[in-house]
């Protein structure tokens, strides 16, 4: 079976008024999953909050005590021009870490075969030491830490098909060749910090604006598909971003539903051939509300197909 996670307090983190990074953003992900019938397909887990000792291994002590002292009692603190805390977001933020633990342990313990996180904040571009890009905490990597040093396994590849860059999961396993890194991003945008790729270890596929779904299939199966044959990944973690579609406000590229559903069968393929189906997926990017409910249909039919 597979498994879907969230919290209720996910929806409780709110930055300015307009922003695109917003509570809506989860509630139309899960009416669109009601209504296509995929959440009778899953079971549903509330996401825990992560602790300190599942930060420690991605973030700095100066950085996980900086964002728990910033938490307001009121009102907004501003972390970046982007990105801001409400009373609710330390909280939104540790329970979308802690969704990645639990999904984690439920995928290694056999307890379930895929499982897609619900949860905001997104996470990948928070750095070891920075938060930054509506993100806080970096979640996906929390969850890859979790699987090489709790749970003893020795190649986890992440896959992240956001339309921006994953800095901070670059930034947080660059030293860390048991983490193959496999990122698809516009080319330049946001953040602009994207290293040259590093064979077997983080592939990075630039896509220049206006690159549509012919154009990211064929660079991705190139540049990402021999790397993971050779690297045979125990696990794979989706960091999935759906801001590369069309109608996407914030960025330029032109993918659709059937791309996200392609490249998600295609690393499902390779975890049912080399990690026992073994598949994390959580929430990044995805700002136009149609388009990243549909693509989050998309890509969680393909998931758990």
């Amino acid at each position: 079976m597979s498994a879907y996670i969230t919290h209720a307090d996910c929806l409780r983190h709110e930055m300015v008024p307009g922003h695109p990074e917003c509570p809506e953003r989860i509630s139309t992900i899960e009416s669109q999953l009601s209504e296509a019938g995929l959440l009778d397909r899953l079971h549903r887990y509330e996401a825990p909050k992560a602790e300190k000792k599942h930060l420690a291994p991605v973030h700095t002590a100066r950085h996980i005590e900086e964002m728990t002292n910033s938490a307001p009692a009121r009102g907004l603190v501003v972390i970046d021009p982007d990105t801001a805390m409400n009373p609710h977001t330390l909280d939104a933020a540790l329970r979308a870490a802690g969704a990645l633990v639990l999904a984690t342990d439920l995928v290694i313990s056999g307890h379930e075969r895929a499982v897609f996180c619900n949860v905001r904040p997104p996470g990948h571009h928070a750095e070891r030491d920075q938060a930054m890009g509506f993100c806080f905490f970096n979640n996906v990597a929390v969850g890859v830490a979790h699987a090489l040093d709790a749970r003893r396994l020795r190649r986890v590849a992440v896959v992240d098909f956001d339309v921006h860059h994953g800095n901070g999961t670059e930034d947080i396993f660059l030293d860390d060749e048991r983490v193959m890194v496999c990122s698809s991003f516009q080319f330049p945008l946001y953040p602009y910090k994207a290293r040259a790729s590093v064979p077997g270890h983080l592939l990075n596929v630039r896509l220049p604006a206006g690159a549509g779904g012919r154009e990211f299939r064929a660079a991705v199966a190139e540049a990402w598909f021999p790397e993971i044959e050779a690297f045979k990944p125990e696990l794979f973690f989706f960091s999935a971003g759906f801001d590369a579609h069309r109608e996407d406000p914030l960025a330029g590229l032109n993918l659709v539903e059937d791309d996200y559903a392609w490249i998600t069968a295609a690393i499902r393929r390779y975890a049912h051939e080399y990690a026992g189906g073994r598949m994390v997926s959580t929430l990044e990017g995805g700002y136009a509300l149609p388009a990243l409910g549909r693509s989050a249909v998309a890509h969680v039919q393909a998931l758990i197909a």
